[in-house]
């Protein structure tokens, strides 16, 4: 980690947007309260969008009867006058509206760049999450920790509350715990956190960004100008490399978490205790007990890594042990996170769906001994050989839907041929009932069945809800 003093940027009120002309670059969740914000503050707003369907029309009309002019239907041209873009955080680097921008030397910021300038001078310090996986379990943990302390807190960002409706909101917080993309980390120049933890990282959302170098250096942006922990995965080198890299306040602290037998500076498990060798007195000899393993729900490998590394943060805020047992036990996950659904003839059936990449679905499939495994859908350019190898043992059987299955099939005979395979070759929604009706014939006694895609789901359905609500219903209806 870099030593150099970083300096926070000076949070800004309405003065510094009065009269400037700024172009807001998409509707929809982030960019309607936007435009919002700056035209309050006196900018100049102009909203341009690709899209002119029914519902841009709608937000459309509603911004134009402010007073904000907005551009259906062409969102690549650079509005005349520009002096600064706030962006939709999924709007690709490399859009025809930021080349033109950077050649004219036109900043752009997203959405969580513009609530962070806009913060007040006493304004809560942000504890922040990012990685490939992970990342709205372990928030959702930390806000329960934090809770639990007593502090006023909440859980925003990526995780679905806008952080400008967080920072900009009459209700007072002493802290946040914040999700942050790698779109938005990529939008956010100035963005310093007290803390922060990357998770871990795989490839993922490439197309976007260009190459798996440009993804883990938008993820690092978490670490710049830290002022007390960067977090990283011991398990994955990959995080140590950018807290080495980030600029850092003097005296940040790099602090891994392992479900190992930690170090000094680290946070892991031993003997089914969590336990902390960072935030205690003379690190080298001493270890704080946080929470037994039982206390995180579920208890699976990577939903304890997210609990220490969730334990990380708060420890790094001051949070006292007790909190983090009293936090941790509290929390209940989302649905269709390693969500078990029913037990029928002694085999557990296990709701994933938000499995939707290979890397989630490792660490799904890792949680348990012997796996007949609904796997398939979107394959979004993933490979599969890899996580197929590793996980070969495990597997009693596997039944695959979906429109890439064929890959995920193919895999299977070049590393695990000896398994079972259910290629169902129907895609209708109906397709979920006869996919749970063959993983049970596959299933003895002991077995989990595990539905974790590693696919995204809309070949098939709506969104990886609908998926794995499918799913329990299907498991419902064999169990009655």
């Amino acid at each position: 980690m870099g030593s150099g003093k970083v300096t926070s940027s000076v949070p800004s009120g309405s003065s510094e947007f009065q009269g400037k002309h700024v172009t807001v670059a998409g509707l929809g969740v982030s960019g309607v309260p936007a435009a919002k914000v700056l035209h309050a503050r006196g900018a100049i707003v102009t909203v341009v969008n690709d899209g002119d369907d029914a519902r841009a029309r709608e937000q459309a009309a509603e911004l134009e009867a402010l007073g904000i002019t907005v551009r259906l239907g062409d969102g690549a041209t650079l509005p005349e006058g520009t002096e600064l873009i706030v962006t939709a955080p999924g709007w690709k680097p490399d859009k025809p509206l930021f080349l033109a921008a950077e050649k004219a030397g036109v900043p752009v910021w997203g959405d969580v760049e513009l609530a962070w300038r806009l913060r007040g001078p006493d304004a809560a310090p942000w504890l922040a999450v990012t990685g490939t996986n992970g990342k709205t379990t372990t928030v959702q943990m930390l806000a329960s920790i934090l809770k639990a302390a007593g502090l006023r807190t909440a859980a925003v960002g990526n995780i679905g509350v806008s952080l400008l409706d967080a920072v900009l909101g009459e209700e007072e917080h002493d802290v946040l715990a914040v999700e942050l993309s790698s779109y938005q980390l990529h939008w956010a120049p100035s963005l310093r956190a007290h803390s922060a933890v990357v998770l871990n990282l795989a490839p993922d959302h490439l197309d976007w960004h260009g190459s798996m170098e440009a993804y883990a250096a938008d993820k690092g942006r978490i670490f710049e100008g830290n002022r007390v922990a960067c977090v990283y995965n011991v398990a994955d080198k990959l995080t140590e490399d950018l807290v080495r890299e980030a600029d850092v306040e003097e005296g940040c602290r790099a602090i891994g978490f392992t479900l190992g037998t930690p170090g000094p500076s680290q946070l892991g498990v031993v003997d089914g205790i969590l336990v902390d060798r960072a935030f205690v007195e003379n690190r080298h000899k001493n270890a704080q007990e946080l929470a037994e393993v039982g206390d995180v729900n579920p208890p699976a490998p990577h939903n304890i890594a997210n609990a220490l590394a969730a334990a990380a943060l708060a420890r790094a805020f001051g949070v006292p042990a007790t909190a983090v047992r009293d936090g941790l036990r509290a929390f209940r996950p989302d649905a269709h996170r390693i969500a078990h659904v029913a037990d029928l003839d002694q085999v557990a059936y296990v709701d994933d769906s938000k499995a939707t990449n290979t890397h989630a679905a490792e660490a799904s499939l890792a949680a348990y001994e012997s796996i007949v495994w609904i796997a398939g859908g979107l394959a979004k350019g993933a490979a599969f050989d890899e996580l197929v190898a590793k996980s070969a043992k495990r597997l009693r059987g596997v039944v695959l839907i979906g429109a890439d299955r064929a890959l995920i099939r193919d895999a299977l005979a070049r590393h695990a041929p000896q398994v079972p395979v259910v290629d169902l070759e129907r895609t209708d929604t109906g397709a979920m009932l006869q996919a749970v009706t063959e993983a049970k014939r596959l299933a003895q006694p002991g077995d989990t069945v595990l539905l974790a895609p590693a696919c995204a789901s809309m070949d098939m359905f709506t969104n990886y809800n609908q998926r794995g609500d499918a799913f329990a219903e299907a498991v419902r209806e064999l169990g009655a």
